[in-house]
Order: structure tokens, then C-alpha cells, then sequence
């Protein structure tokens, strides 16, 4: 990460999802990523860290990602921002799946703004651009920054693995598909943050990853 940006990873929920705040350290201005539950935590934190949040970011629409992100919108006085409308069938579903998965205080919702691929965003004047990567789910997106060499890539790729593909919507040989096509072709020093666990490169998720990994896709540059 560039010394004029730090990142903030907060595990929420029982899914140990990683809800994040993401800033610049010379205006203090940031971002809220996947604020999948616990919201008082995450504005606990919020305020800890002197962050002003400018807007909430979503990676896609699952509960242990957007559980939180009505009712972070209602304190923060922000817009939310994504997923890809192809989600909205899972933000419309939040408070019935926060029953059957003891998520406290979500809240269904629409996006103040979706995104589509090709789309960007920005904190400050940083950009990230958006490539819409269904397979884990059908509106799920990562946001790359190709300043920062670094993405947020939610539940698409994880070290070591990549997102479960038999919920709703989910088709595991299209997130191959989103993975290869989309992400690979980045470049190989990328380093990402994904949804939950700790970050990782493309590179070693080229080399040792057992689902992506280039001697199984047979992906070249």
C-alpha cells in the first residue's frame, strides 16, 4: 500500500467477513468496503481512525458483505455505492437472510449508484476501475487500482482458493471465466484484498493456487 493510503481490515459478523476502511492520510478522506454486519463496530472504528467516509463500496450483494451497509449509510450521511444490479435479488433478501444467519440489524436496501464493467470510482483523485466478475455471484465486481498495483476482489479470489459458486446465481466455471479473462491479464504483481482471510498477489495464486493456478487454466500471458 503507498504511504499516502493506509487500509483498516475489520473482521465482522460470524463469517469473519473482512469489512474495510480505506484512506488517504493526507486529506483523511476514505471509503467503506463490504460492511457486512456489526455496524456500530465498524463506526467505532470509523471514528477511532479520524476517517471521514466519503462513500460505502460494495463488492457484491451477499449478506456477510452488505448486512450492514443500510444502516452505515443512515450514520454516515453517504452513498453506497455497487454492487452490479445482477445483485439486487441478494439486497433484497437481507433481512430474511440475516434470520436464518443470526445477523443483527440488516436492512434491505437499493444502491444509491450501481456498477457496470468498464465503470470507475474514486477516492480523491484515485481511481479504481471496475470489472464486473459474476461466478460467485452474478452481480459481484472488483475494484483495481492500477496506481496502487492493488484490488478489492471481494469473494471472487481468495489465497488459495476462490468464492463457493452454489448459492444463488453462482456457476463456477464463470467465475474461472472472470478470473482469467479479467483479473490474470492485470498483470502478475497485483496484490488484492479479498472478502475474507488474508490478502495475497496473482502471482502466487498463478503458481500455487489448486483452482486458477495457470498450469491448471492453462492461461498465458
Amino acid at each position: 500500500m503507498s504511504v499516502n493510503y493506509d487500509l483498516r481490515v475489520i473482521p465482522v459478523t460470524p463469517f469473519q467477513q473482512n469489512a474495510m476502511v480505506f484512506w488517504s492520510t493526507e486529506t483523511m478522506n476514505g471509503v467503506l468496503i463490504d460492511p457486512g454486519g456489526e455496524s456500530e463496530k465498524l463506526l467505532g472504528a470509523i471514528d477511532d481512525l479520524g476517517v471521514n467516509i466519503k462513500e460505502i463500496w460494495l463488492t457484491h450483494g451477499h449478506i456477510d458483505h452488505a448486512g450492514g451497509a443500510a444502516e452505515c449509510r443512515e450514520q454516515l450521511q453517504c452513498k453506497i455505492i455497487g454492487p452490479h444490479a445482477d445483485d439486487q435479488f441478494w439486497l433484497d433478501q437481507l433481512e430474511e437472510n440475516a434470520q436464518t444467519y443470526g445477523i443483527a440489524g440488516a436492512r434491505n436496501f437499493t444502491p444509491d449508484t450501481y456498477l457496470n464493467e468498464g465503470d470507475t470510482v474514486k477516492l480523491d483523485e484515485l481511481e479504481f476501475q471496475i470489472f464486473h466478475c459474476p461466478g460467485h455471484s452474478p452481480g459481484s465486481v472488483v475494484l483495481y487500482c492500477k496506481e496502487l498495483s492493488f484490488a478489492f476482489v471481494g469473494d471472487v479470489l481468495f489465497q488459495g482458493s476462490i468464492g463457493r459458486t452454489d448459492l444463488q446465481g453462482g456457476d463456477h466455471q464463470q467465475l474461472l471465466n472472470s478470473i482469467t479473462t479479467k483479473l490474470w491479464p492485470l498483470g502478475k504483481q497485483i496484490s488484492f484484498m479479498p472478502g475474507h482471510g488474508p490478502g495475497s498477489v496473482f502471482e502466487k495464486e498463478r503458481q500455487s493456487n489448486g483452482l486458477v493456478a495457470d498450469s491448471i487454466t492453462m492461461y498465458a500471458d
